[in-house]
């Protein structure tokens, strides 16, 4: 006997065996058992999850010789014929490829001959396929058939269906399947028909099967082809690992794997979808996710450490991925950029981006020992148009929440803010030439405020310093905040570098070169007194240098290639009034040249 697939020897031949369609096959069975079977029935549902096989079952069972409560008894004549598709009493028919006016005349003509049997079935598959006058010639039909003839109609589109052709039939939607029903399903058929593979291949068929029984036995037929051995290289997996620890390099050298094995970046950036989608369902909904209990864990996991807001930003950057993939030349680029975004999301400007690292920041407070009430509720929603707003709001909300751990000190932690230049300050003359640069204390931090007392305080005495702020804490305020405040001398010098740790000393903040370094020192006062004024507390600066950064520079990072020293017009003040002839100045600007016929002196004045 020829190979027959898994799908095919394992469909069910009776109503009690469809799994997990338990509200369509019990109206079925009474309706037949009763004898109030409709004259038409629309089933939906994704595909593989039993419309054409229930449709087979109810043609058994109401031509069924010896039917027993509903069900066909799967012996009789009529029975076995149905099953071997032999039997004159069903008809099936392909509307995706017979989806013209003529294919359905020839049906209408037809339904009027009587079968071998009681009742005659006539089962449309994929009925939405329908040209619009196909639908129409079927209509009067449809509605009222000869006494002996049932239709079923089923599709995987059900929106697509005509409402007028809705409206003539009894609409039963079938649903995907449970992971632990598909995966009890598996179990039995591979002890059935005696295979020998273990429970990680039935796990991986199931995971495969999304909720199809079809799609999950034709991955078992696979898997048990190749051995029993799992062919998944683990490239998934791989990359919701990255995402969570925020590895860039982790994820690309993944994509980088898979496609060398040959996966499609499509395909895998799909794959990367679903199993992202089942790690933020883990977070909010976990009674809905579709998987095996081993696979729940794994993907419960990657979703607590990947956040709610940093999944969704991943769900919505794929998307887009996703879309952008079906136009772009090289689709592994769009993939790898997609990736780049979620596991840099400092890189990223979008609201979404800076709702994420808000709430990085958050759970780095609560995790530092923030006690319920420490942490202030969220800004109240903002307009339309101005989410980039709400998540600037929140991001002052929480520096307001670290604030507030800190212990009082006596300086203004206000922040940094200029003067601007009086008008009477304007200069009256061109050529200006720099004032001698030294280390500038800026004048915008105010003087400290100290209060009178006549004895030591005992709880500033004993008060343990505040403690420095994070890496993130400081690349936030560094961006959103302080860089833009320097002058602009320290901020042309400073921000082509970044911070990379934080440790007992201080900060550590990393420029490109070594002369970028040395030029950052001098400045290193400026920054460090913005720090303090910002945090409420001294932030020492340690300078050094990234060499990974400077091999991006021109040139290797060479001094006259990326160092350009920026003109801080406060660092000018006018030149001296020049009490020059016009006369000595010409003279001067061409040496040994005569004078011939000199002006009076007034004139020269």
């Amino acid at each position: 006997m020829a190979f027959q697939s898994l799908y095919r020897r394992y469909r069910p031949r009776r109503f009690g065996e469809v799994r997990g369609q338990d509200h369509v096959v019990a109206a079925l069975r009474n309706a037949v058992a009763h004898g109030t079977a409709a004259h038409a029935y629309l089933f939906s549902g994704p595909r593989g999850t039993g419309k054409t096989s229930t449709a087979r079952i109810l043609a058994k069972a109401l031509n069924c010789e010896a039917p027993v409560d509903g069900e066909p008894c799967c012996v009789c004549a009529s029975c076995l014929a149905v099953e071997a598709g032999t039997s004159l009493d069903v008809s099936e028919l392909d509307a995706a490829s017979n989806n013209g006016v003529d294919a359905m005349r020839d049906l209408v003509a037809r339904v009027a001959l009587a079968g071998a049997g009681r009742m005659r079935l006539y089962i449309l598959d994929e009925v939405h396929m329908l040209s619009t006058g196909a639908a129409n010639a079927l209509l009067k039909t449809l509605e009222e058939p000869p006494a002996h003839v049932v239709f079923v109609l089923a599709t995987t589109d059900p929106q697509k269906v005509l409402p007028t052709i809705r409206s003539r039939t009894q609409p039963y939607e079938f649903r995907l399947l449970p992971a632990d029903i598909l995966a009890e399903h598996l179990r039995w058929v591979v002890a059935d028909a005696g295979l020998d593979v273990g429970d990680v291949v039935v796990d991986q068929a199931v995971r495969r099967g999304r909720g199809s029984a079809r799609d999950a036995l034709s991955a078992l037929d696979q898997l048990v082809a190749a051995g029993g051995v799992s062919d998944d290289d683990g490239a998934v997996d791989e990359m919701a690992e990255a995402l969570c620890e925020r590895d860039t390099a982790r994820a690309l050298v993944a994509v980088a794997a898979a496609c060398s094995a040959g996966r499609d970046p499509g395909h895998l950036a799909d794959a990367l979808l679903a199993h992202l989608r089942e790690a933020f369902l883990s977070l909010v909904a976990p009674d809905v996710v579709s998987l095996p209990e081993t696979a729940q864990e794994l993907v419960a996991d990657q979703g607590r450490r990947l956040g709610a807001p940093a999944t969704v930003r991943a769900l919505d950057a794929l998307g887009e991925a996703l879309i952008a993939m079906r136009e772009a030349p090289d689709p592994r680029v769009v993939l790898e950029v997609a990736l780049v975004r979620v596991t840099r999301p400092e890189i990223d400007t979008s609201p979404a981006a800076l709702l994420e690292r808000v709430e990085r920041l958050e759970r780095a407070l609560r995790s530092g020992g923030a006690g319920p009430g420490q942490l202030q509720e969220a800004p109240p929603a903002a307009p339309a148009g101005s989410a980039r707003d709400a998540a600037r709001s929140a991001v002052r909300a929480v520096t307001l929440a670290a604030d507030q751990r800190a212990p009082a000190v006596t300086s203004d932690p206000s922040p940094v803010r200029r003067s601007a230049p009086s008008p009477a300050a304007s200069r009256p003359a061109l050529g200006a030439v720099l004032r001698d640069q030294h280390p500038v204390v800026p004048a915008e931090a105010p003087p400290a405020r100290l209060r009178p007392s006549v004895g030591p305080d005992p709880d500033v005495a004993t008060a343990a310093p505040p403690p420095l702020p994070s890496r993130d804490e400081l690349t936030l305020a560094w961006a959103d905040h302080l860089l833009g405040r320097l002058r602009p001398v320290a901020r042309g010098r400073f921000e082509r570098g970044r911070f990379v740790s934080v440790d007992d000393r201080g900060a550590i903040f990393a420029l490109p070169t070594d002369a970028m370094r040395a030029m950052c020192e001098a400045r290193r006062a400026e920054v460090e007194a913005a720090l303090a004024g910002h945090f409420g507390r001294p932030v020492p600066l340690r300078l050094t240098v990234d060499e990974s950064a400077a091999a991006q520079l021109p040139d290797g990072g060479a001094p006259d290639a990326s160092v350009v020293e920026p003109i801080d017009l406060d660092d000018l003040h006018d030149a001296p009034p020049d009490r020059r002839s016009p006369l000595d100045r010409l003279t001067e600007a061409f040496p040994g040249a005569e004078v011939i016929n000199a002006p009076e002196a007034d004139e020269r004045s």
